[in-house]
């Protein structure tokens, strides 16, 4: 039987104009936000931010010469029916909705993900950062997208403190920031948790469906993706993120092989 996934230790424009046209049933991107620049509170302390090299801006136009360029290519991998996700701050999502815009995508919703845990702001001169932004769009207006709307008003989301049973989902989630269980095999500096790529990917995409991760990081879309059987191609240029990745990918899969047993 073949692997349910392809993870890719590549540059990601590479891969992106190789892969098959109209490939993938949803992608999920989680590009660089472009702020090593700055500070940041970690552990109550104020620290720089520095997570390399990758995630400094190059100016305002350079960096949306890149989310363009990117999101050009991502369009072209879509299945006629198929939607992207996007996420990011104010540093990164407002070039990307701008070039969605200018590629013809047809914005579906804009959601916020609220951190209930998020880390406080110690200069105390502007408003505590405590939400991210994610951009869904389907690939053209006239396109019919997938939208799971009975899971996303009857799931459990208990953890939710937005969310109330039986009603519908608005487009402000409330999902704690990655706990530390979800870092054993290593840590990545912008890593997702689980609860928000099983939601986006319940949401979207049916069993078997196809989903890419052009930033992979971590490869939290993979975990997310095997855990509910769908299958999984993920791009990073780090080999140490890729590696990490892999180990992730694989322990999901023995730890779905183990229940599988259990209940035969």
């Amino acid at each position: 039987m073949p692997k349910p996934y392809t993870l890719y230790n590549d540059d990601c424009f590479k891969v992106l104009s190789d892969l098959p046209e109209e490939s993938f049933d949803m992608i999920f991107a989680d590009p660089p936000y472009m702020l090593s620049t700055g500070t940041s509170c970690f552990n109550g302390k104020l620290i720089k931010i520095n997570k390399g090299k990758w995630d400094k801006s190059n100016g305002i136009e350079r960096d949306f010469e890149f989310h363009k360029q990117w999101l050009t290519l991502c369009k072209r991998l879509l299945k006629p029916n198929g939607t992207i996700w996007v996420s990011g701050t104010y540093h990164s999502i407002l070039s990307c909705g701008y070039a969605m815009l200018l590629l013809d995508y047809h914005i579906l919703n804009d959601i916020a993900w609220f951190k209930p845990n998020a880390s406080p702001n110690l200069s105390c001169k502007y408003f505590t950062a405590s939400h991210e932004n994610l951009l869904w769009a389907r690939k053209s207006k006239k396109a019919k997208h997938y939208f799971n709307y009975d899971a996303m008003k009857n799931g459990d989301f208990s953890k939710d403190m937005i969310k109330k049973p039986g009603l519908q989902m608005r487009t402000v989630w409330s999902i704690f920031t990655t706990p530390p269980a979800e870092k054993t095999f290593g840590k990545h500096p912008t890593q997702k948790p689980m609860a928000l790529l099983e939601r986006i990917i319940t949401a979207s995409t049916k069993e078997e469906d196809m989903i890419l991760d052009p930033f992979m990081g971590s490869g939290t879309t993979g975990v997310a993706a095997i855990k509910l059987n769908r299958q999984f191609v993920g791009i990073d240029l780090n080999p140490e993120y890729v590696d990490l990745s892999r180990k992730r990918i694989e322990d999901a899969i023995e730890d779905k092989k183990h229940k599988k047993d259990l209940f035969d």
